[in-house]
């Protein structure tokens, strides 16, 4: 099991990088405790793998840029190759504690151009109705699929066979989530590569200074249609956006160095420490020193 306290970028491909993710099976077993998260959010991200996901504890908002749904203590859920999703936890539940099975999709189709893949994971992968399903306990059928996630959370990894029992138990969620989903008309994902495009830009440049006519050039978009893909997809604009990175790159910083506030300020994109520190507390509630210092504490009491 990989514990998980921060979601992690790869340099490369832009991507949420999985640690201990091996492509001769590409499972993991992840815990995560997101309400200890930098900046106390999963900010948005995407990935090739898909998740299956159990919530042990707490309630866990995501979203897609097709909507939001909520996850209280008890449900579940299935995430979809690449869509793009950020979580936060619902103020007042407490601590978040969410169980996930990341794994790729390769791993129920079998060889590429199978009829497996053809006829069962092709078409969940390529409808926006499973970019991000819920499983309720109420419902009988969701609530199978819940203990059939959490069993396989139990599969003894030492024991001969595990990674034929696991895939066969990833199979078996599979078959019965393509049962639970209808096909609605009039979903589409136009615009998820052209956020995508934009996002990486702001990955890599957000310490430079960032206009939106730069921006929306980097997806060959003018600048009216670049702020009405940030604001149809990920709710917000692309100036806040931007800043909400920055901030997020700063609390990585704050908590994993000791570099002084004014040089993680202009590291960030954020200039001088007194500019830095409005608008850390406009997003976080604290300042820098303070955020720095309650992490310090937790990190410390956690050992």
């Amino acid at each position: 099991m990989q514990t998980v306290c921060r979601i992690q970028v790869d340099s490369h491909t832009k991507e949420e990088s999985l640690p201990c993710f091996s492509p001769d099976f590409p499972y993991l077993f992840s815990c995560a405790y997101v309400d200890r998260y930098p900046g106390g959010v999963a900010p948005w991200h995407w990935h090739k793998a898909v998740e299956l996901f159990y919530m042990e504890s707490g309630t866990l908002e995501y979203f897609t840029p097709h909507g939001q749904k909520i996850f209280a203590a008890g449900t579940g859920g299935f995430l979809n190759s690449n869509v793009l999703h950020m979580t936060r936890p619902v103020p007042g539940s407490g601590r978040i504690v969410q169980l996930l099975h990341i794994f790729e999709p390769s791993l129920v189709a079998g060889a590429p151009g199978s009829r497996i893949e053809q006829k069962y994971v092709l078409p969940v992968l390529a409808s926006p109705a499973f970019d991000l399903v819920a499983f309720d306990p109420a419902n009988p059928a969701q609530a199978e699929i819940l203990a059939q996630i959490r069993a396989a959370f139990a599969l003894p990894e030492q024991q001969p066979g595990y990674e034929l029992r696991l895939r066969e138990a990833l199979s078996r969620i599979w078959l019965a989530l393509l049962a639970q989903v209808p096909q609605p008309a009039g979903l589409h994902r136009a615009d998820d590569g052209k956020i995508k495009q934009m996002m990486t830009y702001i990955y890599e440049r957000y310490p430079e200074k960032i206009s939106v006519r730069a921006l929306a050039a980097a997806a060959y978009l003018s600048e009216r249609e670049c702020y009405r893909v940030f604001r149809e997809t990920l709710h917000t604009t692309p100036v806040e956006y931007l800043k909400n990175y920055r901030v997020q790159m700063a609390c990585r910083l704050l908590r994993e160095t000791q570099r002084s506030v004014s040089e993680i300020g202009y590291a960030c994109g954020l200039g001088s420490s007194s500019y830095f520190g409005k608008v850390f507390r406009e997003v976080t509630g604290s300042t820098p020193t303070d955020y720095r210092a309650k992490w310090q504490d937790r990190d410390i009491i956690g050992r």
